[in-house]
């Protein structure tokens, strides 16, 4: 009891400076939070294909591997990247963007061991993001006539004792870095190996809502 008397007096007695402690704390286990993701891809130049019909299709059994409470599932960014980017602008034919790999994994590394290791706090993980899709073309009888894959890595290793806010965002890190990285892979590959079935030319009128929105080609490889 009077140890609690002690300590209840000292706090009072610091009381001026117990917010400015706090904010400190919350600094340190709170990362500032990542920029917002730009309103999907829209703003790229999107990709028109000699086809009429784009199918957008649902991963593939097994193709989606992500831990639990994972802050940015990749399977949907990259059903994302194909609703805004593909467009149709033939009459016969069909598009299809499967999802053929979205896995986002945590591996907790090896604490140190000996009297190191117990100052040494959580041990750190890494994070790893493999992305892997497929698009395939087929001819209004419904025969696969061409395809191309495109496939992006990322990872990243947080320290020992990382905050599970900073472990959160480095997770949604990982998968933004390779969600960029593959939207550039997956453009280059269709431009470079499905040519023929690309149309230049204007694209289709506006969505609502979407008029005076700016498009920029992605960098060449």
């Amino acid at each position: 009891m009077p140890t609690r008397r002690l300590l209840l007096r000292g706090l009072a007695l610091h009381a001026p400076l117990l917010p400015l402690a706090l904010s400190a704390c919350a600094s340190r286990d709170e990362p500032e939070p990542l920029p917002s993701l730009v309103s999907g891809y829209r703003h790229l130049t999107p990709i028109r294909l000699n086809v009429a019909e784009i199918e957008i299709a649902d991963p593939i059994a097994g193709a989606v591997r992500v831990f639990p409470g994972a802050p940015l599932p990749p399977e949907r960014e990259m059903l994302r990247m194909a609703q805004d980017r593909l467009v149709a602008m033939g009459t016969e034919g069909t598009a299809r963007f499967l999802p053929a790999a979205a896995e986002l994994q945590r591996e907790v590394l090896p604490g140190q061991g000996g009297v190191a290791g117990l100052f040494a706090g959580d041990p750190g993980e890494r994070i790893s993001c493999r992305l892997l899709c497929r698009l395939e073309l087929a001819s209004a009888e419904g025969r696969r006539v061409a395809f191309v894959e495109a496939e992006a890595r990322r990872s990243r290793t947080e320290p020992d004792g990382a905050s599970p806010a900073a472990r959160r965002r480095a997770a949604e890190q990982v998968v933004r870095q390779a969600m960029e990285e593959l939207n550039v892979e997956f453009e280059f590959q269709v431009r470079r190996s499905l040519r023929a079935w690309l149309v230049e030319g204007a694209a289709p009128a506006a969505a609502a809502g979407t008029e005076g929105v700016q498009r920029e080609d992605l960098p060449r490889r």
